[in-house]
């Protein structure tokens, strides 16, 4: 049985949570928590805020055992991005995109 969380329009790129997943993807959920507790990326927070959501997910099931955990896979996909316009020299403009990801984290139960 699994269970997953997702978080939507985050304020960062996905390339910068794909550099945090690796770190955490196969491992048991206290051991991905107390990993991204201490990392110093902005992400690694928001990565640990999902993680936490996911395990709230498995709590509300009857069936699932919470100390069982694994993080299954994590992901993050493209979201929109914000246009925003930066003045340049001699009256021109740059386009500046702020982009968003899609994190989705998938927790199962460890077979024994």
């Amino acid at each position: 049985m699994e269970v997953r969380a997702v978080a939507k329009y985050v304020r960062t790129s996905p390339q910068k949570v794909r550099m945090i997943i690796g770190a955490v993807k196969g491992k048991p959920v206290e051991d991905a928590l107390s990993k991204l507790k201490f990392m110093p990326q902005k992400t690694a927070g928001i990565l640990e805020k999902v993680v936490k959501s996911a395990v709230a997910n498995a709590e509300q099931k009857e069936n699932m055992d919470v100390d069982r955990l694994i993080v299954r896979n994590i992901y993050a996909d493209q979201g929109p991005s914000m246009k925003r316009w930066r003045p340049r020299a001699r009256g021109r403009a740059t386009r500046i995109l702020k982009k968003t990801a899609h994190i989705t984290v998938i927790l199962t139960e460890e077979s024994l």
